[in-house]
């Protein structure tokens, strides 16, 4: 039987964590490809440190002579998105930080596994399993420790980044620990954040005092109380932070970008990969479709498992969920969503628009239960699906 009293934890990581801003530079890699070229691969890799930056991984575009050009825009890239994060310490600034370019053009081996070509329809970048989750906890369908965990440290980033609190830095994590009484989140016993400082003089303390009022913004009202624990920057000083303090890898931060632990996730990363690569448009076409089975009232809960190999176009398997939290059959539900989507890689990008320069905004912050932006920018997130889902069941 689901236990319904519980306390669950999530954590987050903002901006300025040192994996975050190698994500941030893998995915602005991807969007200045994609907008040369929709159709452009890339799967970029970065690694972060003091004073260097290093990118590697492979990249493709029809015309090889404007792939030789858009090499040399790499390193204005990795400037632009350290300055936009806001790092201008000793031995790690936007303007003398030391950028390495390692990308290399796309294994053809790999390409002719992944292209259309006769009567074979463009295969899967890789295999893998991939899942999506959604519930009826917030009004984003998303856990609630990760969504609010997001929240706390995006909050952080719009008063330092606006000039209100110009004393924090850009790295900093935060953690939840949210109280379940009868399956539902009711509070917080506890609430980690440690934040970066840019004035050496402040304590603890201080930083307590300056974060709480936007904690307590973004949390829904009574979840903390005199119960609630605290822990603040609980080593002491942060001034050091980011790529300097601790080096940074792409690909490193999977639950924080999913679901924070509360959904099983299949193990692949997302950012720096185009969306012929399964690991990231399979795990998006999952959310989509886990959301849109909870948005039609089918489940309060839903997980959803696809499956794919290398070079083959249709998902080995569809698996769903419900977790005993909804009166429709799960293989009903199984068979619906085979009926109502094409989950073929390209079915999947064209479904959901994914070839576009959309990824840059998506590499802090969660990929999932995230407003759909007119500019197709988290086009997963959307419930156009219910009816359709409905009509099928």
């Amino acid at each position: 039987m689901t236990r319904k009293n519980y306390t669950f934890t999530s954590e987050s990581v903002s901006e300025g964590h040192p994996d975050k801003v190698c994500d941030r530079i893998s995915d602005a890699v991807l969007d200045a490809f994609l907008a040369e070229e929709p159709e452009a691969r890339v799967a970029a890799e970065t690694f972060a440190t003091t004073n260097r930056v290093v990118i590697g991984g492979e990249v493709g575009l029809s015309d090889q002579d404007k792939l030789h050009d858009y090499m040399g825009r790499i390193d204005e890239i990795t400037r632009a998105c350290i300055k936009d994060i806001g790092y201008e310490q000793d031995k790690f600034h936007h303007k003398t930080v030391e950028v390495t370019n390692l990308l290399h053009e796309q294994s053809a081996h790999i390409a002719q596994g992944v292209d259309a070509a006769g009567d074979k329809d463009e295969g899967a970048g890789d295999q893998g399993i991939m899942f999506g989750y959604a519930t009826t906890e917030t009004p984003a369908l998303m856990p609630a420790p990760i969504q609010y965990s997001h929240a706390i440290l995006r909050r952080l980033a719009e008063v330092r980044k606006d000039g209100t609190e110009p004393a924090l830095g850009p790295d900093a994590k935060s953690q939840l620990s949210v109280i379940y009484d009868n399956g539902k989140p009711v509070g917080v016993s506890s609430v980690v954040l440690s934040t970066q400082h840019l004035d050496e003089t402040l304590t603890s303390n201080d930083i307590r005092a300056l974060v709480t009022p936007y904690i307590t913004e973004v949390l829904p009202e009574g979840w903390l109380t005199d119960a609630t624990q605290w822990h603040v920057n609980p080593t002491g000083k942060f001034v050091i932070g980011g790529p300097d303090g601790d080096a940074g890898l792409t690909g490193r931060k999977i639950i924080v970008d999913t679901y924070g632990g509360a959904a099983p996730h299949g193990g692949g990363a997302f950012s720096g990969k185009d969306p012929t690569k399964v690991d990231r448009s399979a795990a998006y076409a999952a959310r989509y479709l886990a959301k849109n089975i909870v948005a039609a009232g089918m489940a309060d809960r839903c997980t959803i498992q696809l499956s794919y190999a290398i070079g083959v176009s249709k998902p080995l398997s569809i698996y769903a969920d419900t977790h005993g939290s909804g009166d429709v059959d799960a293989a009903a539900i199984e068979k619906a969503i085979d009926q109502v989507m094409d989950l073929t890689p390209r079915g999947i990008r064209e479904h959901l628009g994914l070839n576009k320069p959309i990824y840059q905004r998506t590499a802090a912050y969660g990929h999932f239960g995230r407003e759909p932006e007119a500019d197709g920018g988290f086009s997963w997130e959307k419930t156009d699906l219910v009816e359709a889902l409905k009509r099928a069941v």
